[in-house]
């Protein structure tokens, strides 16, 4: 005989208009699929689905939760954009979130009964106090923060190679307090995301100078730090730059605020990508979002790779050629310089990183052995700082 319980959730579930992608992520799809199974194949589902719930650490309520704060659907998406929803929507909308309570309070002795199994018979899983669905609902409140969709739960994101926009599960979780040195530097962006975050004008930034001083860091650690008040952060390669109005477009009408960051950014003359982020930009209608911001970072100040033989071409108005070209990074509201550290900063960088792992080291043997290091690297930077003391590890 099988759980009243587990069977009228199910039913519900098949009833499901608002929060359908809900009902497609795990562990709420291994459900269903347990509720369709018969006999043996009914254990072999549960077995299943708790190894979903394994897998999402060991608590059925809040993967059941997380699979609703993550679905996109006319409720959420009307209040982002501050629309009417339709009354008959916010219904439906109620009904559902206390099925999927009902699905959360679900124990193992649940499943075991509908299994007719003895509860040490089966695997278990922890049982966490479901929050739905006054926790969706304070969420729905503060969606200018918390997001919805992919983008409530991570705040880093790639344009995929199918021209997706995915979340970077590995993504960079530096913070501005590792940072040594460059505070001058770094302010500048924060200040200038501050502004951004608060609705304020903001500019769009270019981070330029040395290799290994912090700038791709700086600007992965300003997203972290503002992660809570809505930032989040999608990475473009410069190959990319073309689907520009694409991921505009994908974001636009978002409550949250993104940054569009674009690394080692670097241009021939006649690069075709030169003219997408120009547009950019400028304020192009077709390749900005209001709710967007540019940060790129570059080894050069003027983002072009320019030769002699540029400056020596054929072009009739080659003046005009070359100041278009070089004038790509005056586009960029605020430019902001990371200068090789000079040898005081980049000792300073290598005592206070050595101090930090815990190193018992000679101060004057240390600096001897960090110069020496750096003269065998080829230059001072608060990268080279970094290796320095992870090789002494």
């Amino acid at each position: 005989m099988r759980n009243p319980k587990i069977e009228s959730i199910y039913k519900k579930l098949c009833l499901v208009s608002v929060f359908t992608g809900a009902t497609e992520k795990q562990p709420v799809r291994a459900f269903i699929e347990y509720c369709e199974s018969m006999g043996v194949d009914r254990q072999k589902a549960y077995a299943r689905l708790v190894s979903e719930i394994y897998a999402g650490g060991g608590a059925f309520a809040p993967l059941v939760e997380r699979a609703v704060f993550e679905d996109e659907n006319p409720l959420v998406k009307s209040v982002a954009r501050k629309q009417t929803c339709a009354p008959c929507i916010y219904a439906a909308a109620e009904r559902e979130l206390e099925t999927f309570a009902d699905l959360a309070r679900l124990s193992p002795a649940d499943f075991a009964l509908d299994m007719q199994k003895n509860e040490r018979e089966i695997p278990a899983f922890e049982m966490v106090n479901a929050t739905l669905p006054p926790s969706f609902y304070a969420r729905l409140e503060n969606i200018g923060k918390v997001g919805y969709g992919i983008f409530s739960a991570h705040g880093m994101f790639r344009l995929s190679d199918e021209k997706t926009i995915e979340p970077i599960l590995s993504a960079d979780k530096t913070e501005l307090n590792k940072f040594i040195g460059y505070e001058q530097e770094r302010e500048k962006v924060l200040e200038n995301t501050r502004a951004f975050v608060a609705g304020r004008p903001a500019a769009n930034v270019l981070l330029y100078g040395d290799a290994g001083s912090g700038k791709s860091s700086t600007v992965k650690a300003v997203a972290n730090a503002f992660f809570d008040e809505g930032v989040r952060l999608i990475e473009l390669r410069k190959d990319q730059l073309a689907l520009l109005p694409l991921v505009m477009g994908k974001i636009v009408g978002n409550p949250l605020k993104f940054i569009i960051f674009i690394d080692d950014l670097s241009f021939n003359r006649s690069d075709d990508h030169f003219s997408m982020l120009k547009a950019a930009l400028e304020g192009s209608a077709s390749a900005k979002a209001d709710n967007a911001v540019i940060y790129a970072t570059s080894n050069r100040r003027h983002i072009i790779k320019e030769s002699f033989s540029d400056r020596e071409g054929d072009d009739v108005h080659r003046n005009d050629t070359l100041q278009e070209t070089l004038s790509l990074s005056e586009r960029f509201g605020l430019t902001v310089l990371f200068a090789k550290p000079d040898k005081q900063l980049y000792l300073e960088i290598v005592q206070r990183l050595a101090a930090r792992r815990g190193l018992k080291i000679n101060e004057s043997e240390l600096n001897e052995k960090a110069e020496a290091f750096a003269l065998k690297k080829g230059s001072r930077s608060a990268r080279c700082a970094e290796q320095f003391v992870e090789s002494l590890l």
